[in-house]
Order: structure tokens, then sequence, then C-alpha cells
């Protein structure tokens, strides 16, 4: 296996930089809009599914970049940083910034596939007039703060016009690609208990698996998307790999 070592290591490389600020600049920016002049701005850049009134397929973009939290957005930012600033510096910025741009999208897209399963599953139950109106007015039910009574309808109008928001399928698709170029680098959980990379990522990607399976009605983390970043990051590498065009080192 090749070894390397990238000259003139950045702790802070350009894209990683970037993804930063511009993350804080949107965090601050939904914030001000939606306190100072009610403007939702998750409602436009959030990923809706494509039957919502709200999709735009923009959002399969600018959903990574938006955040529901402080929490959400300082674990997402600083594990971008903490292991995005190695790979950036290995990789150089234009692979590392296609690789994170195609673990997010492919994450929006693996969360819009599990959508469509879990909505055609609900559909089956329900009569085609039920369906309809959940599609016509749901959106603006939710806007308001309810929902329907009718379990199913109630349901479908959740998956279908709630947004969801953050950087962590691209995250996640980062860690993978860490965990792969650095098997055997340790990173500490909690600042005290050393793990090697490849076994965080593997146990992570357990985690992220059952959590997706035991459908937990109060769980609104969208763990598909994570295990989508993951899946999309492995092929990319292996396409690269067997191209020959990507350093790696123990």
């Amino acid at each position: 296996m090749q070894q390397y070592r990238p000259q003139g290591f950045s702790m802070l490389p350009p894209v990683v930089k970037n993804l930063l600020i511009i993350n804080g600049i949107l965090f601050l920016t939904t914030i001000v809009l939606e306190s100072t002049f009610h403007i939702d701005l998750v409602k436009f850049l959030g990923l809706h599914y494509t039957l919502s009134t709200d999709f735009g397929v923009w959002q399969l973009v600018t959903y990574m970049f938006m955040h529901g939290g402080f929490t959400h957005i300082l674990f997402n930012m600083f594990a971008l940083w903490m292991f995005g600033n190695t790979l950036e510096n290995v990789w150089g910025p234009k692979r590392f910034l296609n690789y994170y741009l195609v673990t997010g999208i492919g994450a929006a897209v693996v969360q819009l596939f599990i959508a469509w399963i879990r909505i055609k599953s609900i559909e089956s139950g329900m009569q085609p007039s039920e369906i309809e109106m959940v599609i016509r007015e749901g959106a603006d039910i939710l806007g308001r703060g309810m929902n329907y009574q009718n379990p199913s309808m109630r349901e479908l109008n959740t998956i279908i016009n709630t947004p969801t928001v953050g950087a962590s399928g691209a995250v996640f698709g980062i860690l993978l690609a860490f965990g792969m170029m650095f098997p055997n680098s340790l990173i500490y959980v909690y600042f005290a208990i050393p793990v090697k990379a490849k076994y965080f990522v593997m146990i992570y990607g357990g985690i992220e698996l059952y959590m997706g399976f035991s459908n937990n009605p109060g769980d609104n983390v969208a763990h598909f998307a994570h295990l989508g970043g993951m899946i999309f990051g492995f092929f990319l590498i292996m396409l690269w790999k067997n191209k020959g065009d990507i350093n790696s080192f123990n």
C-alpha cells in the first residue's frame, strides 16, 4: 500500500474552512429570519419529499447546509473539522469537495427512497381521497402546528411534509472515508477511550442500521440518510481505488 505524507499540512484547509463558514452563516441567518421576519428558511432549503408542495430539486444540495439546532450543527461541524481536515490535506480541495457533495446528495437520495417505501406501505391502507387531501393541504396544516387525527393520514403527512436538514449524511461519508484511509488510527471516544478508526466506523454504522429499523416514533433522526452517505462514500472510494487514483496509508 502506498505510503503518503501530505506537504504543508493545514489544520483548516480551504474547503473545510468554507464549509464551516457557510453552515455557520446559514444557521444564524435561519434564526434571524425566523425571529425577525417570520420567514422559515428551512421550508425553502430543507429536503422535502417529492410529493410535498414545498419540494424543490435544489434541496438535494441545500439541505446539508441547514441545521435544526445548536447541538446539531456543533457536532456536525466538529466532526467535519476533525476528520475532514485530514482527508482534504491528503486528497486536495477538489476531490474532497466532490466527495462531500456526492455523499451528501447520496444521503438525500437514500432518505427519499426510504420515505417512498414507507409512504407506499401507508398508502396501501388508505383511501385515494385521503391521500389526495394530505398532499393538497398537509403542509399548511403542519405549518400551523397541527396534524390529522387519522393515524395513517397523520403519519403520511409527517413523512411527506417534514423536512430533513443537516450535514450528517456527508459527515458520515467523511467518517467512512477516514476509517477506510486510516483504519488503524485511534479515535478517542469522549476524549478518553481509544478505538481504532475501522472499528469506530463499523460500530457507528451498526448503530445507525439498528436505529433505522427500530422505527421509534419519537426518533426524528434520519438514520438511513447517514447510512446513505456511508454507502455512496464507500462506492466512490472503491471507484477511485480501482482506477489507482487515490492515496492511502496505514
